[in-house]
């Protein structure tokens, strides 16, 4: 008779222990599949991890629909573009359709959220001469916006 060695968590145990782990990262902030699945990766074999995401799936405790609404929020309140915006949520492996579905809210307002960040960042003024210009087109498109939407009112006299 051999004896085998029994690990410390059975399987229950163990995604009790994580889910745990994963509801208090959530109560935090809204955390995406990926940068949950990242962290609890650490602690659980795959098979185990992807078993507490369908949990919480399911229990409607994760969302990548509302992470990503969350990070469309903060980020266009803090002057961020459409393209840095897609950036950031395909970093997080959302979906194509969550990506549009959660932006599609600002559609209308990219413009004028460029003009705001600019006047924020330099004043109402419209620059002076085209070395403006380019400093003020690099800010805003360093903040995701696009030629489009920095060249409908960036105009220098």
């Amino acid at each position: 008779m051999t004896d085998q060695v029994k690990p410390p968590y059975d399987d229950d145990q163990l995604v009790a222990t994580l889910k745990d782990r994963a509801v208090r990262l959530l109560v935090r902030r809204e955390h995406s599949a990926f940068e949950l699945r990242r962290k609890l990766r650490k602690s659980a074999p795959e098979p185990v991890v992807n078993r507490v995401l369908d949990e919480l799936r399911e229990e409607g405790a994760q969302s990548d629909q509302r992470f990503a609404e969350m990070v469309c929020r903060t980020r266009v309140r803090n002057g961020r573009g459409p393209v840095r915006l897609r950036y950031e949520l395909n970093e997080h492996r959302i979906s194509a359709e969550i990506i549009e579905a959660s932006m599609m809210v600002y559609e209308d307002e990219w413009c004028a959220r460029a003009r705001d960040a600019r006047v924020r960042k330099f004043g109402s003024e419209p620059p002076a001469d085209y070395r403006e210009w380019a400093r003020q087109a690099r800010f805003l498109q360093q903040r995701g916006f696009t030629a489009e939407q920095i060249g409908r009112f960036t105009r220098y006299e």
